[in-house]
This record gives C-alpha cells, structure tokens and sequence, in this order.
C-alpha cells in the first residue's frame, strides 16, 4: 500500500482542512463536500484525513464492523456477545463513479448460491464503510440510483437490501465526504443538502504558497515514506488533538443564545427545513471543542455558519454559491456575547497549518507566511473570480471577429426570469445514458426480463438462469445440492431505466432578431431547460449565427453556470448566416455522436427563416444564402436528426420562409405566437411527440401528404 500524503503538509487550504477536522471531531456533523477547480488538492487532503481519525474497536470476524461494546442485534453476522474487541484504523472506502448497484450494498454470493446452493450475502461498500469514511471523487457525475441508495443509507443510518431472494439489513453510518469540480455539472439538491458542510476551493494566487505546494509534493514524489516520516510528528500532534477534542465534546455547552443566533441565521438566509440548524449547532459545538473550551461563542456560530450555509441557501442552480458575511454579521450582532469563559491555554483556534513558515518539517523553508494567524482565507470563495464570470466591460467591447459584418452589434440583453418546464420525453424507447428523463434500456433501473448475454456478462439473470439450467441437472449428473451450470444456461438481465437527452438551440442573433423582448424570452427559455436538465441529467448546447458565420456559445453541458454566464453574454446584430448555423449544429452533433453514440438529440432552431449571407466557405458557383442553408437543412435531415423550427418572422407580410426551412429539414413549424418564455419548453415536448411521429416507418406519405 502507498504511503498517503500527510493531512499536515497540505499547504494553505484552510477552510478545507477545517471542515475535514470538525467531522472528524464530531462525526454527527454530516460529512463535507468539497467543491473546487481541478488540481487543488482536494482528494489529497481527504485521503490524508483517515489517517488522523481514532482506532475503532470491532467485533472479530464480523464483516460490518460491529461495535464490542455494543454490538448491532441485527448485524446478518450476529447475534455477537457483548466482549473484547480488536482494534483496528478506521477505514477509508472509495466509492467510484461507475461502481454497480452489487458494489455499493452488497448482493446474494452467486458463487456459493450456485456451486454450494447456499443463500448467503456478500456485503458491499456501504458494510465497508461504516464507521468510517466514504469518499466519492466526482461525486456530481455519481449515477442518480447510486445517489438514492446513498441518500436513504445517509438518512436511516443502515443499508436495507431486497432483492435476488436477500432480505438483509445492516448498520451504514459512516462520515460522507464528495469531491467536485462545478465546471462537469451540479449535484442533485437532495444529496446536496446531506451534506453537512460544505467548502469552496481554489488554488492559491499568491507564488510564495504555490512555490511551496511545488516543493512538498516534489519532496514527496521523490520519498513518501521518507516524507511521511518528515511530517510524522505534526500528523501525532493533530490526532492528538481530535482525540481530547472527541473527549470534550460531550461537555461543551450550546446555551440559549447561541440557539437564537443559530436560529436567526438559517431563518435570515431562507434556508430549507431544519436540518441546517442541527448542522450548525453541531459544527459550532465541534469548533468550540476543537478550540478547547466549554462553551459555544459567537465566533463559533459564525464559522459554522459560514461551512454550513452556503450550499443550502441556493434556490435554484443559477444561484452563485457564497454567503453574504456582512449580513450574517448583522444578524449576529442583535444578540449578546455569551460569558467569556477563562482559556486552559493559548492554543490557536484553526488547525495547525503544518510549518508553513522558515523551515518545515522537510527544510525547505520557502517563506510561506503562517495561515493560522487571523480569520481564515477564504480566496476561493467568490463567484466573481471564476474563469465564466460575466465580463463587466463587455457593452464597451464589441467582440470583432467573425461575426462581424453587417450591422453595427448591440449589446447583449439579460434572460428572461427562468421557469419551471413541464416533463420532457422523448417517446419510444432508448438506450442512451442513465438520467431521470426518457424511457431506455439501461445498466441500472428495473428488471423487465432476461435475454441470453452478448459478449459479457454483466448483470446475471438468477431465476432465468436456474430455470434454464433446471431441467438438464438429470441430465448432466447431479450430485449434491449444488447446481451444475454451463454456459449456455446463463442469462442477462434487460432493465428499464430513464435516459438523458441532448437539446441543442440553434438561435439567430442577427439584426433582424435584435428586438430586446425577443432575445431575452429565448435567453430565459433556454436558461429554464437547462435548469431542468440540471435536474434530469440531460446535455444543452446553444450555437448563435450572425453577422458572416456561426459560433459555439454553449458546448453540450449539464453545467448551469457556466451556461448562465455565457447566456448573459450573448449580443445580437449583424447578416442572417443560416446555413452557417445549421452546419454547425451537424458538426456539433456529429461529435457528439462520437462521444456518446447513444444520446439522443432534438435540434430546436429558432429563426425567421431568412438567409442574407452565405456565412460558410465553398458551395456551388450562384448558389444564393437560401439555397445553401436548404442543401444544410437536407444534410441534417438525412442522418435522421429530429428538429423542430420555431418561425420568429413577424410583421404584416411574412414570407413563409421558416416553413420552408421546417419541410427541408423535415421537422414541424411552430409560429412566433408559440415563443413565449412561459410556454417555450411546453412546445418542445409537444414538438417531440411529431418528431417520432415524423420518423414512424410511414414518414415518407405523411410528407408528401
């Protein structure tokens, strides 16, 4: 086994580290959530953590770690007597994103079901788990039935499993701690607000601590062991530390005030339900133990609020994660301080940052300034400074560049408040990624039959492989009560699940589609599908054409702040390059074929049909813009791409040209009275339901009808 990192020389990181501490401290706090651009160190220090986290005394033998003093009467091992245990460190169990449903709670033995014909259970990660950690890297790309085992384990403190003729029970508490970069998608709100606490991170802009990071992991790479050794004496020092802090922990105080200031924090930021207040109440008794005293402070409610707040003040995703410290302080200054009590000692509040100063643990020194002094840096924190954020000057800087012929470019306009959409389905049955919205044959959701296995083996079928092999045991010899099973007998199992799907808007932002009321009721339709995207594991993807050419100005994502910021940004003017949009939805579409084969797309353009510049290179000598984005419209609806127009034209003479534009690519028209910001995505499903019907085996007569 590698050597891991020491938790002590993680340079800077304050936050992280504290959070990471106070559940080792008081593990009832909930687990932490680390949110963060890539290379921040933030699985480092989570695996680092378990190092530092008490022995655990178990029940010998027992595979759930069952506690001697007390152990579970209902533990599948049991019944245990009450004795002598063994000790051993508490675990760290890793749950990877693409783990199956047998992994993560445990299954029927198949081995010894079929070889011995024994009914036996065979315990999974959340039996690994218990009482200790389990960590999730990528935890916002997590599988959404994984999400909902670990949901109802999280809540009800045991793992119920039922299935294959397994009725098992067992004890599942463990301390829950998931790591994400935003950039790759949100987290469902339900698991989000099991997490107790929560953390921004991002890498230091200050070269002397980033010198420093440099250096420690060099140091380590060329001799972890001879590293770890280097860091062994602060590493004792702070499990020391969480070991009196567990010990005191019981005899802090959490008087009536602190409750009131906890109280009116939660109520002053709106937060949902009432789990927030218990978090708050136990992360501010852990800090007040980690700090050696009795009693809960002032100081102590603000910390805790400021680790437990943030992710569950967001009403939607569109929200920027944060709190507002001037407001918590406003709020907690209408209350009294509570009696100073007198300190045991001059020990500093926040964990020890490992000798950042003149000279390490490994000599390296590197002039770090010490981060334990003063309130803790919170340099991450802010939305402002993330890569998407919305550029202050942008009406002052028109981007030149290849949109821009034509007319003069005006300056973008907001999006239109987002909505709730109705339920969006693609009808028939797919087999795309797992998501929460259309029918598909998928890895995970309910069995609906068995079928023999093609290639693989990956999801047995146990009652249609006995029934298979039954009648042949004569037959083959049995002995015993053992089945004997070949090959031929096995069976897969065929499941019903949800799948995500890909919508991709194709807008036309050239002059002629500049009216402000316009683009902001398409800025807020799109917002609200993405929204519900967030929420159904769909991809959405925008590509504008104006001026002389098209842009990709949201890639397919799931992302909704990135998207958000790149929507806000959107201007308008310019020529009317159609063709130039349409080929590059084909070539967005295409690689998104190649990336994920199985997704199914709907391609929503939204345009009055006009065609003013060529906007691509190449084509036929005098072929016209509307002749070129006809050719486009064809190519897209030979591949069979569903598509849906959405006819923007208006005034007193129309010229019919987005109907044209809908029977080139197939796809029905729907009238600018249909675009509304409160009915655009109700037209999107009505529009996919003509889509199937469009490409039914009888499509060719319904179009020439």
């Amino acid at each position: 086994m590698s050597t891991p990192y020491p938790f002590t020389a993680v340079v800077g990181q304050t936050d992280l580290r504290l959070a990471l501490l106070l559940n080792a401290v008081s593990p009832a706090v909930g687990g932490v959530l680390v949110r963060g651009e890539k290379g921040t160190a933030k699985s480092t220090a989570v695996r680092a953590l378990s190092a530092l986290l008490p022995q655990v005394d178990v029940v010998p033998g027992c595979r759930f770690s069952c506690a001697p003093a007390a152990p579970d009467p209902a533990c599948p091992d049991g019944p245990h007597e009450p004795g002598a245990g063994a000790a051993r460190p508490a675990r760290m169990v890793e749950l990877p994103v693409g783990a199956s449903e047998d992994r993560l709670v445990g299954a029927l033995d198949i081995e010894r079901a079929l070889a011995e014909g024994v009914k036996a259970f065979e315990p999974g990660l959340l039996a690994d788990a218990h009482r200790g950690i389990l960590y999730v890297d990528e935890v916002n790309l997590l599988h959404d039935h994984l999400i909902d085992l670990l949901l109802d384990a999280a809540a009800m403190g045991a793992s119920y499993v039922e299935r294959e003729g397994v009725s098992v029970r067992h004890a599942a508490r463990f301390l829950l701690v998931g790591t994400m970069n935003p950039e790759e998608g949100e987290l469902r709100p339900q698991l989000l607000d099991r997490f107790g606490l929560t953390v921004e991170v991002a890498a230091s802009r200050e070269p002397a601590q980033r010198v420093e990071v440099v250096r420690r992991r060099l140091a380590y790479e060329d001799g972890p062991e001879a590293f770890a050794i280097r860091w062994a004496d602060e590493e004792h020092e702070v499990r020391a530390r969480v070991v009196a802090a567990r010990a005191l922990l019981p005899q802090v105080s959490l008087g009536d005030t602190a409750l009131l200031q906890i109280a009116a924090a939660c109520a002053g930021f709106e937060v949902d339900g009432m789990r927030a207040d218990i978090v708050m109440a136990r992360t501010a008794t852990a800090l007040a133990a980690w700090a050696g005293r009795t009693s809960v402070r002032k100081e102590d409610v603000r910390q805790a609020a400021l680790l437990a707040l943030p992710h569950r003040r967001r009403r939607n995703p569109f929200d920027a994660p944060g709190l507002d410290e001037e407001m918590l302080d406003r709020i907690l200054d209408g209350f009294p301080d509570e009696e100073p009590e007198p300190e045991p000692d001059p020990e500093p509040q926040g964990p020890d940052d490992g000798g950042d100063g003149d000279g390490g643990p490994d000599g390296d020194g590197g002039g770090v300034p010490p981060q334990h002094d003063g309130p803790p840096a919170r340099e991450g924190d802010s939305p402002e400074t993330a890569p998407d954020a919305p550029d202050t000057t942008r009406e002052d800087a028109p981007q030149p560049s290849a949109q821009g012929s034509g007319a003069a470019e005006q300056a973008p306009v907001a999006a239109a408040e987002p909505f709730r959409t109705k339920v969006l389905s693609v009808p028939g049955l797919g087999e795309g990624a797992a998501g929460r919205r259309s029918r598909a044959r998928t890895a995970h959701g309910r069995t609906t039959g068995s079928q023999r296995p093609r290639g693989h083996l990956t999801k047995l079928h146990l009652a249609a492989t006995v029934h298979a092999a039954a009648p042949h045991q004569k037959a083959r010899g049995r002995a015993g009560r053992g089945l004997v099973i070949r090959k031929d007998d096995l069976r897969q199992a065929t499941r019903e699940g949800r799948e995500g799907n890909l919508v991709l808007f194709v807008v036309d932002a050239s002059g002629s589609m500049a009216a402000r009321q316009r683009m902001s009721a398409v800025k807020g339709a799109v917002m609200s599908l993405l929204l519900d995207a967030y929420q159904r594991r769909d991809k959405v993807g925008l590509i504008t054409f104006r001026g002389s050419g098209a842009e990709l100005a949201l890639p397919p994502t799931s992302s909704v702040d990135a998207a958000a910021a790149r929507l806000e940004r959107l201007p308008t003017g310019g020529r009317t390059p159609l063709a130039a949009g349409l080929l590059k939805a084909h070539e967005v579409l295409r690689v998104e074929r190649l990336r994920d084969p199985s997704r199914r797309p709907l391609l929503v353009v939204v345009t009055d049909g006009r065609a003013t510049s060529a906007g691509v290179p190449g084509g036929r000598p005098g072929d016209t813009p509307r002749e070129l984005s006809g050719r486009s419209a064809r190519l897209l609806a030979s591949e069979g791409i569903a598509s849906v127009v959405v006819d923007c034209e208006s005034g007193p003479v129309r010229l019919g040209l987005a109907g044209v534009l809908a029977a080139d690519l197939g796809a029905p028209a729907v009238t600018l009275d249909g675009l509304r910001a409160d009915s655009l995505a109700g037209l999107v499903k009505n529009v996919r339901t003509a889509v199937t019907r469009t490409a039914s085996p009888d499509s060719a007569s319904r179009r020439a009808a």
